[in-house]
């Protein structure tokens, strides 16, 4: 595998979509539509990336149909199937407010509305389920869910993010 450190994993080609070299492929995105300009894609070859032009991206229910240019039949499509996507860290569409991507968060300070400053966060753990943030608290490991109900405001211009905590689960991890 290479090292796609400067890259984010923007999803997997599914399968072959008609006979024209269309893809069907998901985008591992809350935000899909972000994504519709996208002018290049990066496809895994056993880990090396190899960039592919896009001359459409439509999107349909939970997946999206792409079209590269020069793939304009099925064996040429056959040769993506069931690979990984990626875009380069540099490329990718701006978020604000309080949508952010799990690489940005990294070294984010983490404030309960309550506790006050928790600490700073180290990692984003990814679960089947859930993604969860990693911070340590007095060198005690403290994971907090990525949800919508606990993260109230994500601060970028004092690199931090504001939480309310559900009762009683900083205390599981800070209790003796």
């Amino acid at each position: 595998m290479g090292n796609f450190d400067n890259y984010f994993y923007l999803g997997k080609v599914i399968k072959p979509h008609g006979y024209q070299g269309r893809l069907s492929v998901f985008l591992d995105t809350d935000d899909p539509d972000a994504y519709l300009a996208t002018p290049i894609i990066y496809i895994d070859f056993d880990g090396a990336l190899v960039p592919y032009f896009v001359k459409n991206i439509n999107l349909m229910n939970n997946k999206a149909v792409v079209t590269f240019k020069d793939i304009d039949t099925p064996e040429q499509a056959e040769k993506l199937l069931k690979r990984d996507m990626y875009l380069p860290l540099d490329e990718l569409p701006v978020l604000t407010g309080n949508q952010f991507y799990f690489h940005e968060i990294i070294g984010m300070k983490i404030v309960d509305k309550h506790f006050g400053f928790i600490g700073e966060i180290t990692e984003v753990l990814h679960y089947s389920k859930q993604a969860i943030i990693q911070t340590f608290h007095n060198e005690k490991e403290v994971l907090i869910p990525i949800s919508d109900e606990i993260i109230l405001e994500v601060d970028r211009e004092n690199n931090s993010i504001q939480v309310e905590l559900p009762d009683g689960l900083l205390a599981v991890y800070l209790d003796e």
